[in-house]
């Protein structure tokens, strides 16, 4: 039986960038050929949303423009041209809309480093919609017993962190620091880690963080709030430094500290992106050290189908709040004051 569609839907849309956030009604997208449309039932925010709101990037927006690369739903519409799609299925529309398919990146299943690809929130409308078209072979195909509630970010958070872990070539057993650990993406980076055998040092602010990172399993916490030198304690703890360094707060200050307490041949991995932050090293200590600085791009198709199945099995529980879409502007103003605990989800039908 047909699914019944409406011409128009509540959406989160803002006409400039640092403009006002509108929750109002907009037109239901209509799909091409090789879209699939997904009435999306749940979106989570990320610091992206918020970096792309006051247009902190020197790249080209869509504007206007509606948010949201975190969305869970269900599949409403299939293109003439989509195979692998039905209606009824369940479906995350993550970061990455669409790719060439033809570059040498997009061959050898590197898709993320596609010089073509479009980006739902950013050049294309995203998922702070009730009714989002992305291009099916991006899609995420989900479990249809996976909680819809809160899958949405790993869409981009998990499979982030995942593929950072990966890149960071960390062997079980190895430490990990990881700053800005109470976040939503340092959150989810913990779990990653433990379920990949890694040994987990938190790097946030305040003792409630504390208590929560090591709730998810970090072993060690270090709070740049009260330590006095945090490469020093991190080495500490560590017995010689971190193996590798996960770069996840928006914190220029806490990149560069980084380079500090990674280990002998360690890797740093930069993943947040601070507007117009720099990364200064110096030469002869990096190269004695033989220390790898790498920077990390959301996931490919296959790391996205790795991060779910983590989640789906039970190894991964996402920290997150339920709201309203009426109230992105409140969750972007804690995001920005580091107030958050784990993550924000929108319910699109408040």
């Amino acid at each position: 039986m047909p699914i019944e569609i409406p011409q128009t839907q509540k959406a989160v849309i803002f006409e400039t960038n640092g403009g006002p956030l509108n929750y109002t009604d907009i037109p239901v997208p209509q799909i091409k050929s090789n879209e699939i449309l997904v009435n999306i039932k749940y979106s989570g925010v990320c610091h992206s949303d918020l970096h792309a709101w006051k247009g902190d990037w020197q790249i080209p927006y869509k504007l206007p423009l509606v948010g949201g690369h975190e969305g869970a739903g269900v599949v409403v519409g299939v293109g003439e041209n989509v195979q692998g799609w039905a209606i009824g299925d369940l479906a995350g529309v993550k970061l990455i809309n669409s790719t060439c398919l033809n570059c040498e990146h997009c061959q050898q299943s590197n898709e993320t480093s596609c010089a073509t690809k479009t980006l739902n929130g950013i050049n294309m409308d995203g998922t702070f919609q009730q009714y989002c078209a992305t291009d099916a072979i991006q899609a995420a195909k989900l479990p249809a017993d996976i909680d819809l509630k809160s899958v949405g970010p790993i869409l981009c958070a998990g499979i982030t962190v995942y593929k950072g872990l990966k890149s960071s070539d960390a062997k079980p057993g190895q430490w990990v620091a990881i700053s800005g650990a109470a976040g939503g993406l340092g959150s989810l980076a913990i779990q990653y880690a433990k379920a990949l055998g890694l040994r987990v040092v938190g790097i946030d602010g305040g003792a409630e963080k504390g208590e929560f990172v090591k709730s998810l399993g970090a072993e060690a916490y270090v709070d740049f709030t009260t330590s006095k030198d945090i490469a020093k304690d991190i080495i500490a703890v560590t017995n010689g430094g971190a193996h590798a360094a996960l770069n996840v707060a928006s914190s220029e200050q806490a990149i560069q500290k980084s380079v500090e307490y990674v280990r002998q041949s360690g890797t740093v991995i930069l993943i947040a992106l601070p507007p117009n932050a720099k990364l200064t090293v110096d030469v002869l200590s990096t190269v004695v050290k033989q220390i790898t600085i790498r920077g990390s791009y959301v996931g490919t198709k296959w790391d996205t189908t790795e991060a779910i199945d983590f989640f789906h099995r039970g190894l991964i529980k996402c920290p997150i709040k339920v709201v309203g879409m009426a109230e992105v502007e409140r969750v972007f103003k804690e995001m920005e004051e580091g107030k958050i605990l784990g993550r924000y989800v929108l319910d699109t039908s408040k």
